[in-house]
């Protein structure tokens, strides 16, 4: 009965969204047939929207890169997430073709690109969690949906029946650190926030994981570099910027938007100069990196949470 609920929630949100963006002009024309046409465009998706991949598919990618025996001359396993939170699938459009960003540089040097989804199941069926923050992120860390990990919106304390992978692979030995960098506070900023228990836990059981907040995106990618320029830097990095989603909830999750297409701009400027320290590592090439950037949610109007296929997909890059 709940989950009957929580849909016809959905769908009414996502009328009025569409209602009220036309008449206060913040959809930008973002139709779902301009939307589809936009992702198609994009030749880097090796998948379809129809075969999108789930993004719980990223704690698998993960946690096989850390178990797999190391290739010649490497000595230790590293990975770098990089968040761009509220990013859409047709973002991509908007790529810098001097590979100056964060995801252009790593298509130019052979990352691989899928479409994904979020929302526990495929468009076009009705999404079993909210297309929003914390459950879209709590799926990437946990490799669940939230019928199992309880987050199905923001404002919701995960347990510790279901922990993230940043401290169960300290917690396995399979690494000897963590980190996790982000600037909203509903991570773990207090009440209420998605990991205040498990931030206890790691706390409680003296694990080599830090969670750290920032006053903005400067903030994040200042902590996330200061790591990763550390002599012993931390072996999971995952760091989320918020660019995409500020600008979203501002004017408009567009590509047709001006100031969404600065943010993009500006989450790729930061991610590449975050590449960039990892790649200028003096134990760089004997590293063994797995490099992914993702997001957890679209957007449509101002909005997000809902059932719109430009919310419900987002994509995984991968080197």
């Amino acid at each position: 009965m709940l989950l009957f609920f929580q849909k016809v929630i959905c769908v009414i949100a996502s009328f009025f969204m569409m209602i009220g963006g036309t008449f206060m002009g913040t959809n930008f024309n973002d139709t779902r047939k301009d939307y589809i046409k936009n992702v198609e465009t994009v030749s880097a998706y090796t998948n379809t929207l129809e075969t999108a991949t789930p993004q719980t598919e990223i704690y698998n990618m993960i946690n096989e890169h850390l178990n797999a025996p190391l290739a010649e001359g490497k000595t230790e396993k590293k990975v770098l997430v990089i968040g761009y939170d509220g990013c859409r699938a047709d973002a991509l459009t908007m790529l810098d073709k001097d590979a100056n960003g964060g995801i252009s540089y790593l298509l130019s040097t052979g990352a691989s690109a899928e479409l994904a989804y979020c929302g526990g199941v495929n468009y076009p069926a009705i999404n079993t969690q909210d297309t929003s923050t914390a459950p879209g992120w709590c799926s990437i860390l946990t490799g669940k949906w939230a019928d199992v990990h309880g987050i199905t919106g923001n404002g919701i304390e995960k347990s510790n029946d279901t922990l993230t992978l940043l401290t169960t692979a300290v917690e396995s030995k399979d690494i000897d650190s963590s980190a996790f960098y982000v600037s909203w506070n509903g991570h773990f900023g207090g009440e209420d926030t998605t990991y205040i228990q498990e931030k206890s836990y790691i706390e409680e059981k003296g694990l080599n994981v830090k969670f750290l907040d920032a006053d903005d995106d400067a903030g994040t990618t200042a902590n996330t570099i200061a790591d990763i320029n550390s002599a012993d830097c931390s072996d999971f990095i995952f760091a989320i910027l918020e660019h995409p989603d500020h600008a979203g909830h501002d004017t408009g999750f567009s590509v047709n938007n001006p100031d969404y297409q600065k943010a993009f701009a500006d989450a790729e400027t930061d991610g590449r100069s975050i590449i960039n320290a990892v790649e200028s590592r003096a134990t760089y090439d004997s590293e063994d990196w797995l490099i992914i950037i993702t997001s957890d949610h679209g957007g449509y109007n101002t909005g997000h949470g809902a059932l719109t296929i430009q919310e419900r997909m987002t994509f995984i890059i991968a080197r």
